[in-house]
């Protein structure tokens, strides 16, 4: 089995791409990961997987063209007999060396993928040329369906995952907990709410902030994740933060490689995106977490974020929703706050494991074989 995809950094395709290839070198099968490499090289070989070194991020037609006759002589070479493509430009390459060679492919739709551009549907079309597509939400599958008419035979939703034993408040020692709140600043007892993720614009920091100018003093907002080379957004953060006098309410504070930990400093994880979210795993980190979520009522969140029963969704942009539903949330009861992240983890122990994805998606390669 080969996966392809641009390269092994950070992110939820890469996550998803070194699940896989675990859940295959478990399973008996050979698992190849194709990339141009990055820091997850290292992981992806200690699961059992073999990296294979391409420049597959480049969409130069040329480099496209290139990469096909390459994965073509590596499906020869290593007899691999399913492909499965992650991204769009690799994507091309295995649609042309699968042609060639006879290998089946599945590929991944993992974005709503925008159109700006002319051609830019056809680009994006590639996504929807596997033999199987794995749309990783209902609401990427009826996007499928919209935008291209996909044959719904050919679509399997197959929901990202999260590892209920690693996300699980009982496995964290509460010495990691206290670790992050010294770090970051956070005086015992003062409410932490959390936005998760990384700074970009579309994730929602700008909402939370505004949220935060229209909240009484008390609640700490902190935003957890790096800029990613958008250190210019991270200084408009920062601007915005100190025009609304938030210096010492809302803190950016980084990266965190322990999200556990890090989740259970707040008293209610916010997600704010402004475009819909593809699916959202920091939702359901934070639902595993037995967290109260907020969540923009756009996108799959719809799906994870039921609502008053496990979360709260409030209108995408809109700040004032947002500070209302915060403030109304922080006002609860303990004991109620804790039955609504009870009911999250169990709704997330159900349908939303990496187990359940990786059976999944091995079910798709048989359904091939």
């Amino acid at each position: 089995m080969l996966q392809v995809l641009p390269a092994l950094d950070a992110g939820g395709v890469e996550r998803g791409t070194l699940e896989i290839a675990e859940a295959l070198a478990a399973g008996g099968f050979r698992a190849l990961v194709a990339s141009s490499g990055g820091a997850l090289v290292p992981a992806l070989e200690r699961l059992g997987a073999r990296h294979v070194t391409l420049p597959l991020a480049s969409k130069n037609p040329l480099a496209v063209w290139r990469n096909a006759a390459a994965l073509a002589a590596l499906i020869r070479r290593e007899e691999v007999r399913i492909v499965h493509a992650r991204s769009r430009a690799p994507a091309w390459s295995a649609l042309l060396a699968a042609r060639r060679t006879g290998a089946r492919l599945v590929t991944t739709y993992h974005g709503t993928y925008n159109e700006g551009l002319p051609g830019k549907r056809l680009y994006n079309s590639v996504m929807v040329r596997g033999e199987r597509v794995i749309a990783i939400s209902d609401f990427i599958a009826a996007h499928i369906r919209s935008r291209h008419g996909t044959d719904p035979a050919r679509i399997r939703v197959i929901p990202r995952g999260v590892d209920p034993g690693r996300f699980d408040p009982a496995a964290v020692d509460p010495a990691r907990v206290a670790a992050l709140r010294a770090a970051w600043g956070v005086p015992e007892g003062r409410p932490v709410v959390m936005l998760p993720g990384r700074l970009t614009r579309w994730k929602g920091g700008r909402v939370l902030v505004e949220a935060m100018a229209r909240l009484p003093e008390g609640p700490l907002a902190l935003l957890v994740g790096d800029a990613r080379g958008r250190e210019g957004f991270r200084a408009e953060l920062e601007t915005l933060i100190a025009a609304r006098g938030l210096e010492g309410r809302v803190r950016l504070v980084g990266h965190a490689e322990d999200m556990p930990a890090a989740l259970l400093l707040a008293e209610v994880v916010v997600h704010a995106s402004t475009d819909p979210e593809a699916f959202g795993r920091t939702v359901i980190e934070a639902q595993a977490m037995q967290r109260p979520v907020i969540a923009a009522d756009l996108g799959a969140p719809r799906e994870t974020v039921e609502e008053t029963v496990t979360g709260w969704r409030v209108p995408p942009g809109d700040p004032a929703a947002l500070a209302q539903a915060i403030g109304w949330v922080l006002a609860l009861p303990p004991a109620e706050r804790a039955a609504v992240g009870r009911r999250a983890r169990e709704r997330v122990l159900a349908r939303y494991t990496t187990r359940a994805m990786q059976q999944a998606t091995l079910a798709v390669y048989r359904e091939l074989l």
